[in-house]
């Protein structure tokens, strides 16, 4: 039964950056096992490839980034370090390699781990590579709006652990919920 909360596929066409910012406040839905892992989301950055030096599609289409061409609305999940996993939603039109990496979440249920950071957060969730390519309108994992959503105070700041882009690293395109203690790293440097 689709909740009427879930977010449609055209949710996923809008600008990057908007929704990037649209993402904090909505919830992050996983079912595992007959269980849903609820999360809040409360930070995210935005990547605007090819373009886009920090983005895994600036070197073009590979095995590995072919679902960041779209279509949108569907999972991009990546390893990090040979142990995180990491999850983006792929945005925009398709063919335009653009994604939100989902960076922190607030516990909201089923979730007893930390979701503070990327790896964190998927690894709490129950997200691996099996999920790369999923479709976020499905039954599996979804984004939905809250029943009850809380007031969310934004901040902005750049992009965390990406100097290697050069001017790409200055981009303010890091968007978290001011107000949550789950966010990740250099919240101090965020803007309003």
């Amino acid at each position: 039964m689709a909740s009427i909360l879930r977010l449609p596929r055209d949710f996923y066409r809008q600008d990057t950056l908007t929704l990037a910012r649209a993402l904090i406040g909505l919830h992050l839905v996983h079912r595992v096992g007959g269980v849903r892992r609820i999360g809040r989301i409360v930070e995210t950055e935005a990547y605007l490839g090819p373009d886009d030096r920090a983005a895994h599609s600036s070197r073009g289409r590979t095995a590995r980034t072919a679902v960041m061409f779209g279509p949108p609305g569907h999972a991009y999940v990546y390893l990090i370090y040979g142990m995180w996993h990491c999850l983006n939603v792929v945005s925009g039109d398709e063919g335009v390699p653009h994604a939100v990496l989902l960076r922190a979440l607030a516990p909201v249920s089923g979730l007893a781990d930390r979701t503070s950071g990327p790896g964190l957060l998927c690894r709490a969730m129950g997200i691996d590579r099996r999920a790369n390519g999923l479709d976020l309108t499905g039954g599996t994992l979804w984004i939905e709006r809250p029943h009850a959503p809380q007031p969310v105070r934004i901040g902005r700041s750049t992009r965390i652990g990406i100097d290697y882009a050069g001017e790409w690293a200055r981009r303010p395109w890091r968007f978290f919920d001011r107000d949550s203690p789950e966010v990740s790293g250099r919240r101090a440097r965020g803007k309003t």
